[in-house]
């Protein structure tokens, strides 16, 4: 996979739509064309059941449409393998999911450290940089606290961090602060934007109060585009 630079677009669909069987046929997106650039901060808004979720999954490579293409960075996803699928999720995409996703039985630093593992990173090199991130999230004292030991606020500090462990180029976050009260919400969504003055970053929410720090906004209403703006 190559990405050959700043000028293309970091992510784009074109006329994406996504229909899941069940006992009826549910369509949760019709007809969705967006694109985001590099350094852009981009919110995803809309109440709940507007498709804002499936929209995240689709755009990190989570989920495939029905019809449509996606694009991430210069990639047609319908192009790609299962195995580049998931090298592109874990070497370019970083999550910050709504219920936090952390594992209970490891660390903090050991949940942030983990994605390097993954990653094949060197121990040592995951390490140092678990530490750099914790330290900018404010978590360095609580390392090695578990899980059950934070707050919600300091549980979506440690998801933050771990979501720019392998220094991705696209930041995907689902709702980051529907557990969190007002104050604590807009310091994450703060956080998160000075983590990434170089990065795409699209954040779904329902939060009215976050949109003023985004550079675009689009309103999903019933799967479909509402405005954009």
């Amino acid at each position: 996979m190559k990405y050959s630079g700043a000028s293309m677009k970091t992510l784009e669909t074109r006329n994406v739509s996504m229909i899941f069987d069940s006992a009826a046929e549910v369509r949760a997106l019709t007809d969705i064309s967006l694109s985001f650039d590099r350094a852009e901060f981009a919110i995803i808004k809309g109440p709940s059941g507007s498709g804002k979720t499936t929209l995240l999954s689709i755009l990190g490579c989570l989920l495939s449409p029905t019809s449509g293409t996606v694009t991430v960075l210069g990639n047609r996803t319908a192009d790609l393998s299962r195995k580049e699928l998931s090298n592109l999720r874990l070497k370019h995409i970083g999550f910050v999911f709504q219920n936090f996703n952390l594992l209970e039985a490891l660390t903090v630093k050991e949940n942030v450290a983990v994605v390097a593992q993954l990653g094949s990173m060197p121990k040592s090199g995951g390490s140092r940089d678990a530490d750099r991130l914790l330290e900018h999230v404010g978590l360095a004292h609580r390392r090695n606290f578990l899980p059950r030991d934070l707050s919600q606020g300091e549980k979506q500090r440690v998801a933050i961090a771990r979501a720019f462990m392998n220094d991705p180029d696209i930041i995907i976050a689902d709702e980051p602060t529907a557990n969190l009260d007002s104050k604590t919400g807009q310091r994450i969504i703060k956080m998160i934007r000075d983590l990434a003055p170089d990065k795409t970053v699209v954040i779904a929410t329902h939060d009215e109060r976050i949109t003023q720090l985004a550079d675009t906004v689009t309103e999903l209403e019933d799967g479909k585009i509402a405005a954009a703006v």
